[in-house]
């Protein structure tokens, strides 16, 4: 049996006159009485190989189960294409049907689908152009994800998924349970009585690797976490998801300064290897979905990062305001930046990615360093063209008597943290990091619109087909 060559190495290097054997599904057919054009996508790529098939030379009956969807097997020979649309073809010798697909019930015709359609057959949408070219893409970023990590000595913490903490206090948590949910043991007093279930306590699913991957960051120096987080919100916008993926750094002996430095370096690093190595989906998707998405990548990588406080943030926002600027949420400071006002920043005024700084201690997280003016802390976000925050971190709180003063300012039993405070009782040192939002990073490098579409399941609220 002859080795099979994936389209895309057959196109890298075709070596004409060869015979050549090709696996795929079939994206169109067209012909005549005597011929037939045969598109072949094979998933590697987002190139279609196109077969000529001499109808003399096969079965009418077989050559009628060649359809749009089909599995196949083609045997032939490589030659230069006479056609315009590809560089070269296969002339069909043999042809092997694995598995059909009815014209009648097979969805993915060749025509135009909308992306709500597509997303109700998610099981199916990665056989199309756009998809493949997005998932082609969600695949190297998670390798480049790796390697950068890799390459800079950090090393790779799997961090638990079942946890008994809210790392990030906002209470969305999904619970996870074996208790018979009809009939719940009770203690004295009417509650649950979880002291019976799995653990022996309530858990749920993460929100977040970060605590966690302080302890490791206090121990190995530097870390990173990559995997999947869960938030229980009613958030039915093309930004959230209840089930996505991180990718959280923590680094030991960082200051808010280099943990700046190193989101900087990681975001455009991604962004470089996307350009540099998924050129093809790239130019596909600038042509189909975003026709200034290539030239915007390029931009990021190009230009510096600006760096400025929240308060610097908030003066521009009201500036802005005053000049006839409309925004749907109020600006002021204090408040709780929305998509629309750091997009402004971005977009708007300095026209390239804006790194925020030093926030309202109030509307942060428990675990940030605060600054000496008892207002702020050394949080820091990274805010990006068409998306908003892309990666949200800080320097963490290391003096364990600030961080045992604001656990009881926002109600955190110190019980549950105890494990967490040890890294301060103990060998407490200046450490950073940050988390970044996997599908977020690809609504920008793919140009998508809708966070949905760039997960290969997406999970939201009434949602978790598949």
């Amino acid at each position: 049996m002859m080795e099979r060559s994936k389209i895309v190495d057959i196109l890298i290097a075709p070596k004409l006159g060869n015979d050549v054997n090709i696996k795929g599904w079939v994206r169109t057919k067209r012909g005549s009485k005597e011929l037939s054009f045969v598109a072949i996508n094979d998933g590697s790529c987002i190139h279609n190989m196109q077969v000529v098939v001499d109808h003399s030379l096969f079965d009418a009956e077989m050559l009628k189960d060649i359809t749009t969807g089909a599995a196949v097997s083609i045997i032939g020979k490589l030659t230069e294409s006479q056609g315009r649309g590809q560089s070269v073809e296969i002339q069909a010798s043999a042809i092997e049907i694995y598995g059909k697909a009815d014209p009648n019930s097979y969805p993915l015709q060749k025509k135009g689908h909308s992306m709500e359609f597509l997303r109700e057959i998610a099981h199916l949408r990665p056989r199309t152009n756009t998809f493949g070219a997005v998932f082609r893409i969600r695949h190297n970023m998670a390798y480049a994800i790796h390697k950068f990590f890799h390459d800079r000595g950090f090393f790779y913490f799997h961090t638990p998924l079942i946890t008994a903490s809210d790392a990030e206090g906002a209470g969305a948590m999904f619970e996870v349970t074996t208790l018979d949910l009809n009939n719940p043991p009770r203690t004295k007093e009417g509650g649950v009585d979880y002291s019976q279930d799995f653990f022996g306590r309530r858990t749920n699913l993460t929100v977040s690797g970060q605590l966690e991957g302080e302890l490791a960051a206090t121990a190995l120096g530097a870390i990173y976490t990559f995997g999947p987080t869960f938030r229980a919100e009613n958030s039915n916008t093309p930004r959230h998801l209840a089930e996505f993926w991180m990718i959280e750094p923590e680094v030991a002996f960082y200051e808010i300064k280099e943990n700046m430095d190193l989101a900087e370096e990681f975001i455009k690093y991604l962004v470089q290897w996307a350009l540099d190595n998924c050129k093809d989906d790239l130019t596909f998707l600038n042509e189909r979905i975003d026709k200034g998405l290539i030239e915007r990548l390029e931009s990021v990588v190009k230009k510096d990062f600006i760096r400025l406080s929240y308060t610097e943030g908030i003066k521009i926002l009201e500036k802005a305001v005053a000049d006839g600027h409309q925004f749907e949420y109020p600006v002021y400071w204090g408040v709780d930046l929305a998509s629309e006002h750091e997009r402004y920043l971005v977009e708007n005024h300095f026209q390239c990615p804006v790194i925020l700084t030093d926030y309202p201690t109030e509307i942060k997280a428990f675990y940030m360093k605060q600054n000496e003016d008892g207002k702020t802390v050394r949080a820091m976000d990274v805010l990006f063209p068409k998306i908003g925050e892309i990666i949200g971190g800080s320097q963490r709180e290391e003096s364990l008597e600030k961080l045992i003063s604001r656990c009881k300012e926002v109600g955190i039993p110190l019980s549950e943290m105890d494990w967490y405070l040890d890294t301060r009782r103990f060998g407490s040192v200046p450490h950073s990091g940050f988390g970044l939002g996997f599908e977020r990073l690809l609504l920008f490098v793919t140009g998508m619109g809708n966070i949905r579409d760039v997960i290969p399941f997406p999970r939201t609220p009434n949602n978790a087909n598949f």
